[in-house]
């Protein structure tokens, strides 16, 4: 789950709702400094352990809400007397989390945050310790910047790295096609799809973007940029062939073809296959079945978004990963007896503190 996800929350909507950070880590931990997590009146959106911090983390953003100042929580995993923490947690570190209520600034700046991303920038929401709580700031991300604040995380300043999600633009999916979009969408992909067909567009897909046009004019129409990554899957020749010419000129991060290596060494005849071409696409784990290949495709990009993570500056490390909790969607509910708002209304049944 990524720092998009929250700010994308935020921006639709206008509900109590606190931010837990991880800043600190000594030993080993489940997540890295700068792992965000979201408690608010649905649910939660993101993780900073396997699961068994959140539910103390949980009882006390009503507190943090009401008071509107933070609270900095120390898990000690080290310490035997907190053996339990550590057995829960399956490491033997020592964990700090800042929690904030977002209101006012954090608020205002994390809905600028998710417009900026929209239009394709990276920022840094920046914290400085400020009297009892925080004075905020945004700033645009550069490669100088990442690796001066790379290791930037503490109670008196720490950062939250806002980065867009990368987005795959499906064009002609048919039905095959839906596994595909799914399973990219879970794992931290935006999808839009552009087809010459109204009724393949709105089929169901959780596509943010659409395009319904010419394959020539799809390209154009979505913007496609060096960002980008492309699947086509019409499984219509001449279409396939038009939005490939098109879509090549606009140089996507990824353009992956289905089909079979003879369909697509006729596909590709007389044009020049660039390194970002993956045909046939996927990995090579002989998968059977839509859901399958589709794992296949996925896991593909995956590699390639990764394979970029890796060749960031030394201290760049993008800390706002997608790692959900196994079998956990874009959003989970949290499975608490007790919901964020009866928090936040008063009702706390606080057992446990960490000390």
């Amino acid at each position: 789950m990524s720092a998009y996800d929250i700010a994308t929350h935020i921006k639709r909507n206008d509900l109590p709702a606190v931010l837990a950070t991880l800043i600190s880590v000594e030993g080993h931990s489940y997540r890295k400094p700068g792992a965000a997590m979201l408690f608010h009146d649905g649910g939660t959106i993101g993780s900073i352990s396997p699961g068994c911090l959140e539910s103390d983390l949980q009882l006390r953003t009503g507190e943090v809400w009401k008071c509107g100042v933070p609270e900095f929580v120390e898990y000690d995993m080290l310490s035997p007397g907190d053996f339990s923490w550590g057995e829960a947690v399956g490491c033997g570190g020592k964990i700090k989390v800042v929690l904030e209520p977002v209101k006012g600034d954090l608020r205002n700046l994390l809905v600028e945050a998710h417009d900026r991303m929209l239009s394709g920038q990276s920022v840094i929401l920046r914290r400085t310790r400020e009297g009892a709580g925080y004075a905020y700031s945004l700033e645009p991300i550069t490669g100088e910047q990442e690796v001066r604040t790379g290791s930037g995380y503490s109670e008196a300043s720490f950062i939250t790295k806002l980065v867009p999600k990368p987005r795959l633009i499906l064009f002609g999916p048919g039905h095959d096609s839906h596994p595909i979009a799914d399973l990219a969408f879970r794992t931290g992909f935006r999808i839009a799809v552009a087809d010459w067909r109204e009724a393949r567009v709105k089929h169901g897909l959780p596509a943010e973007e659409t395009a319904i046009c010419s394959p020539r004019e799809a390209a154009e129409r979505l913007r496609i940029g060096s960002g980008d990554y492309v699947l086509i899957c019409s499984h219509q020749f001449q279409r396939d062939r038009m939005f490939l010419e098109s879509v090549l000129e606009h140089e996507p991060h990824y353009i992956g073809i289905i089909g079979s290596t003879a369909r697509i060494g006729l596909l590709l005849e007389g044009l020049s296959a660039p390194e970002t071409l993956h045909a046939p696409v996927g990995l090579p784990i002989r998968g059977e079945g839509p859901e399958e290949i589709a794992v296949s495709i996925v896991a593909e990009m995956i590699q390639v978004r990764r394979a970029d993570s890796r060749k960031q500056p030394k201290g760049a490390d993008d800390v706002e990963s997608s790692r959900n909790l196994p079998g956990g969607g874009p959003e989970q509910q949290d499975g608490h007896p007790q919901s964020f708002s009866e928090v936040v209304g008063g009702r706390d049944p606080r057992e446990r503190r960490a000390q």
